[in-house]
């Protein structure tokens, strides 16, 4: 249910902002966001897995805060993201 080290990677490379770059708000909603993907797939088919349910919710508000945060800074930056990553919002 966690992201492999080469996806982490490549997911840190492709989003951030400057070299080095861990802990900007693109980088942390992109590997929230493939968690999620990922944990979605396995709540998919152990649909009685309530402890994962509670995680992947918990995920959710934590992107969604995340998402609200880089809105209320910079409007731009939200938008580019939402677009790469292809979310609803």
């Amino acid at each position: 249910m966690s992201i492999a080290a080469e996806r982490k990677t490549e997911l840190i490379t492709q989003f951030a902002t400057k070299t080095g770059d861990t802990g900007s708000p693109e980088v942390q909603v992109a590997i929230l966001s493939e968690r999620i993907k990922n944990l979605t797939g396995h709540l998919g088919t152990h649909n009685k897995d309530f402890h994962s349910r509670r995680g992947l919710l918990m995920m959710v508000g934590q992107r969604r805060r995340l998402l609200e945060y880089l809105k209320r800074v910079d409007a731009k930056r939200y938008e580019t993201l939402i677009d790469r990553l292809d979310l609803r919002r």
